[in-house]
C-alpha cells in the first residue's frame, strides 16, 4: 500500500546524549490548522512535533507524568495536566509555561478550554476548577462529585460544562451557578469519559439536538438530552468497560469502543447499531475523519486500524 509512516522518537538527555524515553505517551492533540503535533508522556514532558516528524519543542516543568494536553483554538497555547496537582500553560511558539496553576489537591485528570484565555481542569480530588490566563485564584469552582473526576468537557457554545466521575454520576455545570444544573445518575459503575455531539446551537449542524454520550465501566454507552435532563438512548452492546466515544461530524452517529476488542456504530437518532467490528486488542480510542466515512480505532495490542463506513 501507499502509506507511509513516521516514528516520533521521545527522548530525555541524559549525560549529554539523548536516550529513548521508556515512558508511555498519555495524550496527544493536533492544533486546529493540523500543522503540529503536541504529545503529553509519562516522563512528564510535553513535546510539540512539525507534521514531518521534527521535534519543534520540549515543554519541561511538571514533576512527573502528564495525563492531558489540548491545545486551544487559536493554536498559540498549550494547556497540560499532571499528577503533580497543577495545569501549565505553555506558549507553542516559544516553548516557556506562561503560567501554572496549583490548585488542586491530588492529581489533574483532565483539562479543556473554554475560549482562548479560559479552561477548566478536574481531579481525583473532586474539584473541577475554572482558570484564565493571569488570574491567580480560579474564577469559579464546581463541587458535588464524591471521587474523583475523570473527564471534563465543554459544550459546543462554552456555556456548559459536562463531567463525569468515579461516583457513577455525570454533571452539568454552568458558570451562572454554583450547584450543577443536572445531575445525571444512571450508570451503575464508573463513567471514563464523554463527548458532546457538535449539533445545535454555535455548530454546523444547528438545527439538531445537542446530545452528550457518556462511555462506562458498567459496559454501556448513554446518550442524553441535555436540555431536558434524560437519557434518551442507552446502547448495550458492549461486554466490557467502554473507554471511548466519538460522534461523526454530522451528529447522527456515534462510535464507542470498548476493552471487548469491539468498536460499534449506532445511529444517535434511534439508538440502533448500525456497524459491528472486532479488533485484535481491547479499544482504548476511536474517532472520526472530517468527511465521516472513516473510524479509527486504536487498540491496546499496539494495532491501529481504519475501518471505512461506504464499503
Amino acid at each position: 500500500s501507499g502509506s507511509t509512516q513516521l516514528v516520533l522518537r521521545h527522548c530525555i538527555r541524559e549525560g549529554g546524549q539523548d536516550v529513548p524515553s521508556n515512558k508511555d505517551v498519555t495524550s496527544l492533540d493536533w492544533n486546529s490548522e493540523g500543522t503540529l503535533l503536541a504529545t503529553g508522556s509519562y516522563d512528564g514532558f510535553a513535546r510539540i512535533w512539525t507534521k514531518d516528524g521534527n521535534l519543534a519543542s520540549t515543554l519541561g516543568q511538571h514533576k512527573g507524568p502528564i495525563f492531558a494536553l489540548k491545545w486551544n483554538k487559536k493554536g498559540n497555547f498549550i494547556l497540560s495536566a499532571g499528577v503533580d496537582k497543577t495545569t501549565i500553560i505553555w506558549d507553542a511558539h516559544t516553548g516557556e509555561a506562561k503560567q501554572q496553576f496549583p490548585f488542586h489537591s491530588a492529581p489533574a485528570l483532565d483539562v479543556d478550554w473554554q475560549s482562548n484565555n479560559t479552561f477548566a481542569s478536574c481531579s481525583t480530588d473532586m474539584c473541577i476548577h475554572v482558570c484564565k490566563l493571569g488570574q491567580d485564584k480560579p474564577i469559579k469552582t464546581f463541587q458535588g462529585h464524591t471521587n474523583e473526576v475523570n473527564a471534563i468537557k465543554w459544550d459546543p457554545t462554552g456555556n456548559l460544562l459536562a463531567s463525569c466521575s468515579d461516583d457513577m454520576t455525570l454533571k452539568i455545570w454552568s458558570m451562572k451557578q454554583d450547584n450543577c444544573v443536572h445531575d445525571l445518575q444512571a450508570h451503575n459503575k464508573e463513567i471514563y469519559t464523554i463527548k458532546w455531539s457538535p449539533t445545535g446551537p454555535g455548530t454546523n449542524n444547528p438545527n439538531a439536538n445537542l446530545m452528550l454520550a457518556s462511555a462506562s465501566f458498567d459496559s454501556t454507552v448513554r446518550l442524553w438530552d441535555v436540555d431536558r435532563g434524560i437519557c434518551i438512548h442507552t446502547l448495550t452492546k458492549h461486554q466490557e468497560p467502554v473507554y471511548s466515544v466519538a460522534f461523526s461530524p454530522d451528529g447522527r452517529y456515534l462510535a464507542s469502543g470498548s476493552f471487548d476488542k469491539c468498536v460499534h456504530i449506532w445511529n444517535t437518532q434511534t439508538g440502533a447499531l448500525v456497524h459491528s467490528y472486532r479488533g485484535t486488542g481491547g479499544i482504548f480510542e476511536v474517532c472520526w475523519n472530517a468527511a465521516g466515512d472513516k473510524v479509527g480505532a486504536s487498540a491496546s495490542d499496539g494495532s491501529v486500524c481504519v475501518l471505512d463506513l461506504r464499503k
